[in-house]
């Protein structure tokens, strides 16, 4: 595995102002390169604590500051969670996903979400945790817990960021990356397209990705998910060429990573989602909800892959890759990685 290039947002443009067709045709050429053509990834999110978050995330119903009609739940109890991913583990997925609304988690809430990750381990799926900022002991904790992957998304450009969230900055999100990276934990990082930025917002946005010391092993491409109640409830649709685009760019530019099709799978057609995989999606969240969002059910799925002659993945990456992954892991980050983890502007 080479270390991946720096990009620049002039290079990245360029990839977005390509004929549509030869953009789709050179991403499912790397994509080949690098995967199984035709297998998906699987993974299911549950909410573990909803509602009352003090960000101010204009896109987000969980905030407290809008009236979006979410209600508050705190943090669910540990069998709940581990009967939820039992039922995921049924329906097919492979990697399970705990979201709590906070802007970061409470050291008293820690031996919880520990044995969460312990308890979901336990039955054979990976698993991913988004709990907003974590400082490093509370990401140590996890690591030694079995966490396999956090999310913590960078939404969007250094240039829009404050335009949608101002109780965090960029460089928090990218301290975030940094601190989960050097506990060990693979990173599942991405963006959302529809919030009112233009072409330079998404290739900056891909940029910052593409361009961290490792490049996220996971990365999610949300379609905006109008929520009422919230700023951009009225916000302008995605031109779904547009967003197609956006995932054609990042498969090019993250060619080992998992590019996921994530939130807004709802507002989709079948020929739109069937031209995003085309374009080098390879991950699903499966399941009727993400989070609070609504989200196509198990059985839609598997009829639109049986369609596409699709198949779920179930093997784990080999050894051998691992161990290749391992030792791009430790050269990279005895690099000075502080520049890397300071937005670009």
């Amino acid at each position: 595995m080479s270390i991946p290039q720096r990009w620049t947002t002039e290079q990245v443009r360029s990839l977005f102002d390509q004929p549509f067709f030869d953009l789709l045709f050179k991403a499912q050429q790397i994509h080949r390169q690098h995967f199984i053509s035709g297998e998906i990834q699987v993974s299911t999110l549950l909410s573990i604590k909803t509602g009352a978050c003090p960000e101010d995330c204009k896109y987000c119903p969980q905030s407290a500051r809008y009236n979006s009609g979410i209600q508050r739940e705190d943090l669910i109890e540990v069998q709940k969670v581990l009967d939820a991913a039992e039922k995921a583990r049924k329906a097919g997925s492979t990697r399970f996903c705990m979201g709590a609304a906070w802007k970061n988690p409470r050291d008293r809430d820690m031996p919880l979400l520990e044995e969460m990750v312990k308890g979901v381990k336990a039955m054979g799926l990976e698993t991913c945790m988004t709990l907003g900022m974590i400082n490093n002991d509370q990401a140590q904790q996890l690591a030694k817990a079995g966490l396999d992957f956090y999310n913590h998304n960078l939404d969007t450009s250094p240039e829009f960021y404050n335009e949608i969230i101002t109780t965090r900055s960029y460089q928090d999100r990218l301290d975030t990356l940094s601190t989960i990276r050097q506990a060990g934990i693979k990173i599942c990082s991405g963006g959302i397209v529809g919030m009112g930025e233009n072409i330079n917002d998404r290739a900056g946005l891909l940029v910052q990705l593409a361009n961290l010391p490792i490049q996220p092993e996971s990365v999610p491409i949300n379609m905006l998910v109008k929520s009422p109640g919230t700023p951009l409830s009225d916000a302008s649709d995605v031109d779904p060429f547009d967003f197609i685009r956006t995932i054609a760019v990042a498969r090019i530019m993250m060619p080992n990573s998992y590019v996921r099709l994530s939130a807004g799978r709802e507002q989709m057609n079948e020929q739109t989602q069937a031209l995003c995989f085309m374009a080098g999606t390879n991950s699903v969240f499966y399941g009727c909800k993400l989070l609070t969002a609504p989200n196509p059910d198990e059985d839609h799925d598997l009829r639109l892959f049986k369609k596409l002659g699709l198949t779920i993945q179930h093997k784990k990456i080999s050894e051998g890759n691992q161990e290749q992954e391992k030792n791009l892991t430790e050269s990279l980050l005895s690099l000075d990685t502080d520049k890397y983890y300071n937005a670009a502007h």
